[in-house]
């Protein structure tokens, strides 16, 4: 808990219990890198928890803003927040199972590197999201295997 309690601060947050319970949350997924704030407020609910759901996405703001969490909006609709990490990294998002899978591959860091000189411009930030399809799967991205967003699940 102290662990958290230096990061909320270090962030410029006040440290209130709800704050500690969700990045703990966060931090403790142990093959979900990306979670909705239902997959928080359940978890929270799993572990005993008394947090409205309207306290997670409230959190969950707080936490965007002061740097602690990424989130993403990838196809399917709902947002999926990660704890912010120093190494960047890229998705690819399965059409299919929603399943997310993070990489890094130095080509195409470089190679995005060159088009932004060649145009003459500085590159500032970049995200990077390959929507996939098991090979021989007709998936496509205006279908979603859940009509509430893809059953998100993580690879890392």
């Amino acid at each position: 808990m102290a662990d958290q309690n230096h990061e909320l601060r270090k962030a410029g947050l006040k440290v209130t219990l709800p704050r500690v319970k969700i990045l703990q949350i966060l931090e403790n997924a142990p093959d979900q890198h990306h979670l909705s704030a239902e997959d928080v407020y359940k978890a929270l609910l799993e572990a005993g928890e008394d947090v409205g759901l309207a306290t997670v996405y409230r959190v969950l703001t707080q936490f965007e803003s002061a740097g602690l969490v990424v989130r993403h909006n990838f196809d399917g609709g709902h947002a999926v927040f990660e704890l912010s990490h120093d190494e960047h990294h890229d998705h690819m998002v399965c059409l299919e199972s929603g399943e997310i899978v993070e990489f890094y591959d130095e080509q195409i860091e470089r190679r995005q590197q060159e088009i932004v000189d060649e145009h003459g411009y500085e590159l500032v930030d970049h995200a990077l999201v390959l929507y996939v399809r098991p090979k021989g799967s007709k998936a496509t991205r205006q279908e979603s295997p859940n009509p509430k967003g893809p059953n998100l699940k993580n690879k890392a």
